[in-house]
This record gives C-alpha cells, structure tokens and sequence, in this order.
C-alpha cells in the first residue's frame, strides 16, 4: 500500500513556506522555553548548522530542523530525517538533534539512523507536533510564565505587544540571513554562523524595554497583524497557485517583513485612504492581498507594492470596496477630509494620486482643493493662517479593469 503521498497538502510550494513561516516561530518558542527553565547563556542561531541551533560557550547544545505542512506519513521525513542526522561540521556524534512538524503523522518516535544518531520528534505538551495556528498561543503561554516568576505585571496587551516585538525580531533575522545566502553564498554563509542571538538580549526585551516608549510599536504590531493574515491566506490559496502567483505572492510577504516603520505606515495610509490611519481590519487586509493577486501586471516592490504606466504615472492598490455606485460619494468625502487633516497622505497622494479599488462599480475623480498645513501649528494668527497654500488635488480611483488597461 502506498504512503499516499497525494495527501491534503498536495502543492509542492505548501511545505517550502509554510516550513519559511514556521521557522522564526518555533526558534521563539524554543528558546523562551529554555528561559523559563532558568537557562540565560545560551546563543540563538539561523539558518546556519540547522534551520536553527542553539549554542552554549561557543559549542553546539542542539540542532533543529522545522518542517510544516509536508504530509500525514512519516516517509513523507524521511529524506529530512536523514539530513538530520548527518554528522557533519558542530554536529558531531551524540548532538542532540529535534525535528519540528506542524501536522501529526503516522509515527512520532525517534528517528534512529544508520549512523546511529538519534533524532527526536519535538514535543509541544502532550504532542510531538504544533500547528501553525497554535504556536503563538503556547508562546504566549511561556511568556505569562516567565512574567510569573519574574514578579511582573501585565495584562494581554502588554504580552501580545511583546510576542509581537521578538517575533517580528526573530522573524526579520531569519528571512534576512535566507535572502543573503541566497544571493552572496559564502560570505554570508560565515555571517549567518557567526551572528547569534543571545538569551541575554531576549530576556531585556522581555523583561525590561517598555514597547511603548518604542516609536516603531504601533507600527510593528499592525506589520504583525498583516503577516499573520498574509500567511494565512497564502497558506489556503497554495494547493491550485501556479509557480508565478506563488512567486509575486512571497515577494508580498517578504516586503511587508522587511518594511521599515516608515515605509509601513506609508501601506497602511494608502490601504484605506478614505478612513483615518488606524488599525487595519482584516476585512481590509484580504481585499488588498486579492487585489494584488488579481491583477495582471507585475507590481514595483519599493517602498509599498505600485504599479508605474509608460508615462511614469503611479498607481498604488487599495482596500477601497465600492460595490454599489450610491458609496462613490462617500468615498469622496472621506478622502477629501482626510486630506485636509493630514499632510503626510495628501503628500503621499501626490505621488500616487491613482487608486486602484479592491472593488468599485465604475473608475471616478476626486478633485479638490485644501490648505497646505505645513508648519501651520507654529502660525500665531487666523491672518497666517489664511495666507497659506492652496493646493489642488485630482487623484483617481479606478476599477482593476481600467487600470489594467492603463498599465498594459
């Protein structure tokens, strides 16, 4: 009888990223773990001897291979499983070596290999497996603890505010040692050995830092909440993508994680440029992954995903949902008192004064007029006041169809 190889994840690409997300999140996990067992000297390493290592005093404790979403059987590991094994560089004989899954299989037991080196399943709890959706829960969970013993109070804010930080720390770090490597090969390879995390520089974040003194926090945590609803949707459209959707759909992924706070809250603003910059809906988000999904044309990945037509126009996505004509015209006030209230979106639309709508009945213009407010609040009088710019600004919304139009 066969393994049944064609299981419920049949899309080659599914493992390759979900296995790219899981990464960060179970080295997060793990090395929490070791914290609140009372370890504080230990080094955190990505993408190097294994997915992720863990070092003491310059010497290897433990390897860690992380696959996810690979398949229901143990064969389905079984090349993975013998990698692991492999005694090779710090990983010599009687290294301590786990294996990370996100799906239960038919067999959990050690891996005993030919060499006769042991490779254990790693358990979370009661399971030798941890699903994607979990992790971030039993990561929390070790953070209330650690908050416990350290005598600290918080409430769920706090822990989600500082979940958010390492993660997003942790996450950047292994998406950037991936991409080096990729690109500069050795040298970036020694880089990747020799740069670790240290267990003193998470405790501090953990412990110490006051995320809300932190100018990039509000930022972070909405990049936190885009990515995770990026994964997600990612993870649901694998199985049927075709290699290019899945390529522009992880060249998405890799911006927002790498966007700076300045950059990020350039998407945001745009996202939703009708509505006051706040945190963003997940209704929002998906609309906006959609739409760059959808439309035909390769976007530019600078700053924020845009597209450029051959007259060096741009044109920037949104999550703007006009389905039915009588919302134009509340579409148009919205961005209109937006604009006279904050200078950094009217700039922003200046530059990107096309708008691509998630969904919208018909393309339309909106066309206004508003006060230039830069340095308005150091002007004293209602006479300075009045003697300030008027700016025009004609920014047009348009359906996919007439800006692929445009575009193509």
């Amino acid at each position: 009888m066969s393994d049944k190889e064609a299981s419920k994840y049949p899309h080659s690409a599914i493992s390759t990223w979900s296995g790219f997300v899981y990464q960060g999140k179970v080295a997060l996990y793990h090395c929490l773990r070791l914290i609140n067992s009372g370890d504080s000297n230990f080094e955190l390493q990505l993408d190097s001897t294994d997915d992720f290592a863990i070092y003491n005093d310059g010497k290897l404790v433990s390897a860690h291979q992380v696959k996810a979403k690979i398949g229901d059987y143990r064969s389905s590991y079984k090349d993975a499983l013998s990698k692991s094994a492999l005694i090779e560089l710090d990983r010599v004989s009687g290294t301590k070596r786990y294996f990370h899954i996100s799906l239960p299989i038919d067999d959990d037991s050690n891996y005993i290999d030919a060499n006769g080196e042991t490779v254990e399943f790693y358990k979370y709890d009661d399971h030798r497996h941890c699903e994607l959706t979990d992790i971030e829960d039993l990561t929390k969970q070790i953070i209330r603890e650690i908050y416990s013993t350290h005598n600290i109070l918080f409430d769920d804010d706090l822990l989600h505010t500082n979940y958010c930080l390492l993660s997003d720390r942790i996450s950047s770090s292994a998406l950037d040692i991936h991409s080096k490597i990729q690109l500069a090969g050795d040298t970036q390879r020694r880089a990747a050995y020799e740069n670790r995390i240290t267990a003193a520089s998470i405790i501090s974040e953990l412990l110490t830092a006051n995320p809300y003194e932190k100018k990039s926090y509000y930022a972070v945590e909405l990049r936190a909440r885009l990515h995770s609803l990026l994964e997600q949707r990612l993870a649901e459209a694998l199985p049927g993508m075709s290699d290019a959707a899945y390529g522009r759909a992880k060249l998405i992924y890799n911006m927002v994680r790498r966007s700076e706070g300045s950059d990020f809250k350039i998407l945001c603003q745009l996202m939703k440029p009708s509505e006051k910059f706040s945190r963003i809906q997940s209704s929002d988000i998906g609309r906006y992954t959609d739409l760059l999904h959808d439309i035909a044309v390769e976007p530019i990945f600078k700053r924020l995903p845009h597209y450029r037509d051959c007259n060096n126009k741009f044109y920037a996505p949104t999550a703007l949902y006009l389905p039915d004509p009588s919302e134009k015209k509340y579409c148009i006030a919205g961005i209109i008192s937006e604009v006279k209230n904050d200078d950094t979106l009217s700039e922003l639309l200046f530059e990107y004064n096309n708008l691509i709508a998630a969904k919208a009945s018909e393309s339309f213009i909106v066309d206004t007029k508003y006060t230039n407010r830069d340095r308005q609040n150091s002007l004293k009088t209602q006479d300075q006041t009045d003697a300030n710019i008027i700016k025009s600004l004609r920014i047009s919304i348009l359906t996919k169809d007439d800006a692929e139009a445009r575009l193509t």
